[in-house]
């Protein structure tokens, strides 16, 4: 009785490893690497959502939309510098329209790339200067923009609010302009939309004050 006890016993084993052996592995080490992939996308999307100070307004566009609103809504009276903040995000590549502690617009934008932690954008406090223009081009850079308003802090006109760059013949760079909204990528200027910077440059007024955080 105990001898067939052991025998069955033996054979239940035997059954359970092969059963093991025949699972296959393959699938096994994909469902893993799907599981991490999965884990570090969700991580990134908290990522840049965390470097941005404000949630994003549910009209937004696309992110690398760069000739369009940013906002479907009308853009808000600027005129009174008083009342309005410019909160720029570095990390965020957003830009915010504040009126009176209240956000009522919100820009897709780039700014400067970040070398050893640091962006090529100062941040701090600024205010728009009463310098302003339709189009620059910069040699040196061998790029150049539309639309640019100063927020230079030595009132040098090295540091602007502009559109996505252009090209020495005028034509936008397609390539960094679908960085918009989604990375860094300037010399130090901040990049808006098209529609966005013409905008800004068309309505805000000298004195209005700029904030701009790395997050």
């Amino acid at each position: 009785m105990k001898k067939r006890i052991l025998i069955a016993i033996v054979v239940i084993l035997a059954i359970v490893g092969l059963a093991k052996a025949c699972i296959p592995k393959a699938d096994s080490q994909n469902e893993v690497k799907t599981t991490q992939k999965a884990k570090k996308t969700r991580k990134n999307v908290s990522e840049a959502e965390a470097a941005r100070p404000y949630k994003d307004p549910a009209d937004l566009a696309p992110e690398g939309s760069w000739n369009i609103k940013s906002e479907k809504k009308k853009y808000p009276n600027i005129k009174n510098a008083k009342d309005i903040v410019i909160r720029v995000s570095l990390k965020g590549n957003r830009t915010y329209i504040i009126k009176r502690g209240h956000i009522v617009y919100t820009m897709l934008s780039t700014g400067g790339i970040f070398k050893k932690g640091k962006s090529l954008t100062p941040t701090g406090s600024f205010k728009i200067r009463d310098s302003k223009g339709d189009s620059f081009f910069n040699y040196n850079l061998n790029e150049g923009a539309n639309n640019w308003t100063s927020w230079d802090p030595k009132d040098q006109n090295i540091y602007l609010f502009h559109s996505v760059p252009t090209k020495d013949d005028g034509e936008y760079n397609m390539k960094e302009a679908r960085k918009l909204g989604r990375t860094q990528g300037s010399h130090g200027c901040v990049r808006l939309s098209v529609p966005d910077s013409k905008w800004l440059m068309d309505h805000v007024q000298p004195g209005t004050k700029v904030i701009i955080e790395n997050n």
